[in-house]
């Protein structure tokens, strides 16, 4: 095994009609969705090994989640349904090129936030390269307790990542979630996030200043995504900044998951910082002008292609 992924999976369910509200939509296609299951299936699109930790609902879309993920070679050993508990569905509307309402089913929770310590293979995740999760699985228990005693497992090994991925609608309060994930960083050694979510993880918006904090809390790379200015990325020795890349959005729902895998294939290729960064960025952009997120994960050499002909080097 090469990377293990902790957190939520979703049915994806976005609209056959672009720039029409749900009000108005006549048909949806149907495709595995949620960060955590795209971040999987994008690792496994770079040729690694990759299992995901996570819980479904015990109907006929947690059927389909299990399989569509086994077909994406995701490995689901340790995907196993919640009885009595419906799958999360999520719906999209799109309005390109930046606004893609979500409305998420999954009130007053989801099956994924019934990951329990028993459920995650301490072993193993103590022990592979990479293990990714999401700061969504710390938003309710028993899955909170279940992310802490995974980290417990790794010591704090490196290549632990903690994808910042603030969704407030999962939480209580924005306090609530400053104070977890600020107990969180404690545990991992590389954090990747957003302007909002490094605010409430660390209170800074200004990207230096917030992987600074990041840095300060003890993680070895701070990842910040700034969005139309690119992303910049800071260890204790260097500064990396990449520029954005210039596309046609269709769709910018999992940009950001296509980018973690891409950082986890750089991380295990022992690439230079800025080589990863590069390569993970182009990866969020391909995937960004495509419709759907899980099925358009690419692989390496879709990413090495895009980013020879928008005239950057990996």
């Amino acid at each position: 095994m090469d990377v293990m992924v902790a957190g939520r999976v979703c049915i994806d369910l976005y609209p056959q009609q672009v720039g029409v509200s749900l009000a108005d939509v006549t048909s949806f296609s149907k495709s595995i969705g949620g960060s955590a299951a795209n971040v999987a299936v994008a690792v496994a699109r770079h040729g690694r090994d990759v299992a995901l930790l996570t819980r479904t609902g015990a109907d006929a879309f947690g059927a389909y989640a299990e399989r569509e993920l086994r077909g994406l070679g995701v490995d689901t050993t340790w995907v196993t349904p919640v009885n009595g508990m419906n799958s999360v569905l999520t719906f999209c509307e799109m309005f390109p090129p930046d606004d893609f309402p979500l409305h998420i089913f999954r009130n007053p929770t989801a099956p994924d936030m019934f990951l329990t310590t028993d459920d995650i293979p301490l072993d193993l995740v103590a022990d592979v390269p990479v293990y990714f999760a999401t700061a969504t699985g710390l938003s309710r228990e028993p899955s909170r307790s279940a992310h802490h005693a995974a980290w417990a497992s790794r010591g704090r090994r490196a290549n632990t990542i903690l994808d910042l991925d603030y969704r407030p609608g999962f939480w209580a309060s924005e306090e609530e979630a400053s104070v977890a994930v600020s107990e969180a960083l404690a545990h991992v050694t590389v954090a990747i996030g957003n302007l909002e979510e490094c605010r409430v993880a660390v209170g800074e918006t200004e990207p230096d200043r917030a992987a600074e904090a990041l840095l300060d809390r003890g993680v070895e790379i701070a990842v910040v995504k700034m969005g139309p200015r690119g992303v910049l990325a800071w260890t204790r020795e260097e500064r990396v900044e990449v520029a954005p890349l210039s596309i046609d959005v269709v769709n910018g729902l999992g940009a950001g998951d296509a980018f973690g895998g891409a950082f986890c294939h750089g991380l295990l290729e022992n690439w230079s910082l800025d080589r990863t960064l590069q390569f993970a960025n182009g990866a969020g952009a391909l995937v960004a002008t495509q419709f759907e997120c899980s099925t358009a994960m690419p692989t390496s050499a879709a990413v090495e292609e895009f980013l020879r002909t928008s005239g950057v080097a990996s």
